[in-house]
């Protein structure tokens, strides 16, 4: 290849790999002119791979006649998450411009809500009649192949009326004698889903079987479509999100980051905010109710973000781990004695380490007047670590069963609000081992 021929194809990949790392940060207007300046593989690349919501925003901005080539160049599932994701008034126009045969099976698909099996599946699947011989069904299946499958890994085995009889894969197919029939060859235990299954439900059966896809079937048993592995990535990415930012205190967002608007993004963030405001000024509370004792007693005053700080954060250690726990499956609800038993090990030795850092701190750089001996306030502060911290891990962790025995999402007890909570008790349980430990000398 001459050089002169070299560096322009060098310079499109790099335009190409520049768009994709912009995209999110470019305003309409840019990314229109950007796809513009692609090649025609490029630009397929580049559209297939955005998110559905991108999809519909670059389609919109399109003129109408291609508008339709791009449209017609989604499978039926990805044609549908479009559909959904269009303005209402938009939707009608863009499912004119599919094909009628494409269009049957992207309204079917619509009928299906967006986070269930129905919705996520693809109509367009490998299929034998279990009569076939090995020979015919191969031969069937090259046809088939011309018709943009989803996948051809799995072959899936049906009756004259559409129920699933059993499944092969594709290898095993190809090394069975020609002579056999498919039904000699498929197997019957198949691992399907109700087409009103939840979405996180069935990504949690496709890793727990290791499937490369799985097949959806109405409750009569007929199959409607397959949802296969990328798919599934997109769920766990999507439900692995929301989460995490459920987790960080917010609301979870309708879009990415940079496309979400000033002030939806004050809108998702506000009520927990004012929730946690709400409870921080119970700290004041709380810190007002023992006015007398830190009168009395002022060096008391100086240990509290200590004390505050480190039954907050061991909360939200807690409650991060039992949280992630519950999603993917490692702890069930019903185990909640047993974690509430871990974590009480787990807070009492971490509380015993912070306890004695806290302890050397005051012994070695005690305050300048303590009033009393430094070793009976270095005990204070060491001996409300202890429970503090033991306090922390058995609401952080106890808080996500809690909220799901309730029927709420465990990902609701977010970090912040834990902290918060314990920072409240924390402080009762710091000036109660106070008096206890003072009394008769400061207090």
């Amino acid at each position: 290849m001459e050089p002169s021929e070299l560096e322009p194809r060098a310079a499109e990949s790099l335009l190409s790999d520049e768009l994709v790392e912009a995209w999110p940060a470019l305003s309409g207007d840019e990314r229109l002119e950007g796809f513009r300046l692609l090649t025609p593989v490029e630009a397929e690349d580049l559209y297939l791979g955005l998110e559905a919501r991108d999809q519909v925003s670059l389609l919109l901005a399109l003129p109408s006649g291609e508008r339709q080539i791009w449209i017609r160049q989604l499978p039926p599932d990805d044609a549908a998450d479009v559909l959904q994701e269009a303005p209402g008034e938009e939707r009608a126009r863009l499912l004119d411009l599919i094909d009628p045969d494409t269009r049957r099976e992207v309204t079917a698909l619509l009928a299906y809500a967006e986070d269930e099996a129905g919705g996520l599946m693809s109509p367009r699947y490998a299929r034998l009649r279990p009569e076939m011989r090995v020979d015919e069904a191969i031969s069937y299946l090259r046809r088939q192949a011309r018709q943009r499958l989803e996948t051809i890994y799995y072959i899936y085995v049906l009756d004259a009326e559409q129920h699933l009889l059993g499944v092969v894969s594709f290898r095993e197919l190809f090394a069975a004698p020609p002579d056999k029939t498919v039904r000699d060859v498929m197997r019957t235990d198949v691992v399907s889903v109700p087409d009103d299954m939840d979405q996180e439900a069935v990504s949690d059966l496709i890793a727990q079987h290791d499937l490369m896809a799985v097949p959806v079937v109405d409750a009569e048993g007929r199959i409607k479509g397959i949802v296969t592995i990328d798919d599934i990535v997109d769920v766990v990415r999507e439900e692995a999100t929301e989460d995490i930012q459920k987790i960080g205190g917010t609301a979870a967002l309708d879009a990415p980051y940079l496309q979400v608007s000033i002030l939806e993004m004050v809108r998702k963030r506000v009520g927990w905010l004012a929730v946690l405001f709400v409870g921080s000024l119970l700290t004041a509370t709380v810190i007002s109710s023992f006015e007398d004792q830190i009168a009395r007693a002022v060096v008391l005053a100086l240990f509290i973000p200590l004390i505050i700080s480190s039954g907050g954060n061991t909360g939200s250690q807690a409650t991060t781990l039992v949280i992630r726990a519950l999603a993917i499956g490692e702890v069930r609800p019903r185990d909640w004695l047993l974690v509430f038993w871990r974590e009480v090990q787990a807070g009492l030795a971490l509380g015993a380490i912070l306890g004695l850092i806290g302890f050397a701190r005051v012994t070695l750089f005690p305050p300048s007047e303590t009033g009393t001996s430094t070793e009976l306030i270095a005990a204070v502060v060491a001996v409300s670590l202890v429970g503090i911290v033991l306090w922390g891990s058995l609401v952080g962790a106890m808080l996500p069963f809690v909220l799901r025995r309730l029927g709420f999402d465990p990902a609701s007890a977010s970090a912040p609000f834990v902290a918060t909570l314990v920072d409240v008790t924390g402080l009762v349980i710091y000036f109660s081992v106070a008096t206890l430990f003072l009394r008769g000398t400061l207090l």
